[in-house]
C-alpha cells in the first residue's frame, strides 16, 4: 500500500503539530460560539464531535484521492462571527442557517465558479498573502521566548541543529525537547486529562429570515473569503498548482451539509495548519507530504470520537510551547512565500502590499485581513500595470494629419 511506503515520522509529527496548533489556537472560540446559542454541555460535545469527524474524514479522503496534502478545518472567523451575530437566534434557527451556508459552499465548489475566480490570482500575490497570514506565527514564536526563555531558547537551538543534521526530524526533536522541558518545569497539566466519549446530538433545523440574513449569508461570505481563499493560496504557493480546487470546496461543503444538524457550523480548506503539512518539515519530497494531512485527519477523528479527552490533552501543553513549535514549523513556509512573492520585479510592489495588509491583521465587515490583503494586491497590480495613453510625437502627428488642401 502506497500510504505505508510513503509514511514517515516527520509527516506524522507535522500532522500532530497542525492539529495541536489548530485546536489550541481556536477551540475556545468555537466553545464561545456554542455558548452564545445557549448550547448545553452535551450539545457542545456534539459540536466538537461533528467538526472533528468532518475535518478528519475530508482531510483523509481528499488527501488520499489526490495524493496531495489537503487539510480542512472549522471556520474560525465563522465561529467568531457567530459570537456577535447569533445573539437572539435559537439553536434550531442557527442549525438551519448552517445548512443554508453549507449548501451555498457546496454549490460554489461543484459549479466551478470559485475555482475560475481563484485561478485569476497571480502566484506572487497568493504567496504574499500566504506569508502575511503566517507572519504572526513566526513572530509569536520569538515573543514566547520573552515569556519563557528557558523553554523556547533550547527549542530554537534544537530546531537549528535539527535543520543542520536531521532536517526531516527537526520538528520532532524540537517538540520532544519542549515537552521534556515543560514537564521538568511543571507546566504540563496532565491531571486535567479525562477519558470521555462524545455523543452526537441531532437538532432539527428551523428556518427564519433573521437567521438566514444575519447568520447564514455572513457565515458563507466569511468562510469563503477568510478561509477558502487563503486555503487555496497555501496549496498553490506550496507548488501543488495542478490540484483541482472545485471538488475540494464542493466536498467540504457536502460534509458540512451532513454534519450541520449535529453542530458542524462550517468546514473549509485550512490555511495556517495546512501550511505545516505542505511545508518541507512534513517531508523533503513534496509527493510524500500528503501523509501529514492524512495523519492530521486521523488526529481530528480522535477529537471527534473523544472530544473532551483530546481537548484536555491538547490544552495540557503550555501556551509558549504551542506558539514556539508552530512558529518554528512555519519558518520555511514563510521564507518560501516571501521568496515567491518578491521574485518577479514586475509583481513585487503589489505582492508586498498584499503581504503587509494581510500581516496587519485588519478586519472590516467581519472579514479577515487575508481577503483585504488580496484585494489590495490585485488593485495595486491593476494600477501599476495600466499604462497611460501618451500623446503622439509631433513628427508622427504631422505624418498622420491630412494635407491642408484636404482639410479645407
Amino acid at each position: 500500500m502506497r500510504l505505508i511506503r510513503d509514511f514517515s515520522a516527520s509527516a506524522l509529527i507535522a500532522g500532530f503539530v497542525a492539529v495541536l496548533v489548530g485546536f489550541t489556537s481556536s477551540a475556545v472560540i468555537v466553545f464561545q460560539a456554542a455558548r452564545t446559542l445557549h448550547a448545553t454541555t452535551a450539545e457542545i460535545a456534539s459540536w466538537m464531535c461533528a467538526l472533528g469527524l468532518g475535518m478528519g474524514l475530508t482531510s483523509i479522503v481528499l488527501s488520499l484521492r489526490f495524493r496531495v496534502p489537503v487539510l480542512t478545518a472549522w471556520s474560525t472567523p465563522g465561529a467568531a462571527m457567530l459570537i456577535t451575530s447569533a445573539a437572539g437566534v435559537s439553536m434550531p434557527e442557527a442549525i438551519g442557517a448552517f445548512l443554508v451556508s453549507a449548501a451555498l459552499i457546496t454549490v460554489s465548489g461543484f459549479s466551478g465558479w470559485f475555482e475560475r475566480m481563484i485561478d485569476r490570482i497571480p502566484i506572487a500575490i497568493a504567496s504574499g498573502m500566504l506569508a502575511g497570514v503566517l507572519l504572526r506565527f513566526g513572530l509569536d514564536a520569538f515573543l514566547a521566548m520573552k515569556a519563557n526563555f528557558a523553554l523556547v531558547l533550547p527549542m530554537f537551538c534544537a530546531y537549528l541543529l535539527g535543520r543542520r543534521l536531521l532536517p526531516r526530524y527537526a520538528i520532532v526533536l524540537t517538540l520532544a525537547l519542549g515537552v521534556g522541558i515543560a514537564a521538568s518545569q511543571g507546566l504540563l497539566r496532565v491531571d486535567e486529562i479525562r477519558l470521555e466519549l462524545a455523543t452526537p446530538v441531532f437538532i432539527a433545523p428551523a428556518f427564519s429570515w433573521p437567521a438566514l440574513v444575519g447568520v447564514a449569508l455572513p457565515l458563507y461570505v466569511v468562510t469563503m473569503a477568510s478561509q477558502n481563499v487563503p486555503g487555496v493560496a497555501v496549496i498553490r504557493a506550496s507548488g501543488y498548482r495542478q490540484l483541482p480546487i472545485s471538488p475540494l470546496i464542493g466536498w467540504s461543503g457536502a460534509a458540512n451539509l451532513l454534519l450541520a444538524p449535529f453542530g458542524g457550523f462550517a468546514l473549509n480548506l485550512a490555511a495556517i495548519t495546512a501550511a505545516i503539512c505542505t511545508g518541507r518539515e512534513a517531508h523533503e519530497d513534496p509527493a510524500r507530504r500528503y501523509v501529514a494531512a492524512v495523519a492530521a485527519g486521523a488526529f481530528y477523528l480522535l477529537i471527534g470520537l473523544f472530544g473532551a479527552t483530546v481537548g484536555s490533552l491538547f490544552l495540557a501543553f503550555p501556551k509558549e510551547l504551542v506558539l514556539a513549535i508552530a512558529g518554528f514549523a512555519l519558518l520555511g513556509t514563510i521564507g518560501s512565500g516571501l521568496a515567491a512573492a518578491l521574485s518577479q520585479e514586475a509583481e513585487r510592489e503589489a505582492a508586498l502590499g498584499t503581504f503587509l495588509v494581510t500581516a496587519s491583521g485588519i478586519a472590516l465587515a467581519g472579514i479577515g485581513s487575508a481577503f483585504w490583503g488580496l484585494l489590495a494586491g490585485l488593485a495595486a497590480r491593476l494600477i501599476l500595470r495600466v499604462k497611460p495613453a501618451l500623446p503622439k510625437p509631433s513628427a508622427e502627428r504631422a505624418q498622420t494629419e491630412p494635407p491642408s488642401s484636404e482639410r479645407r
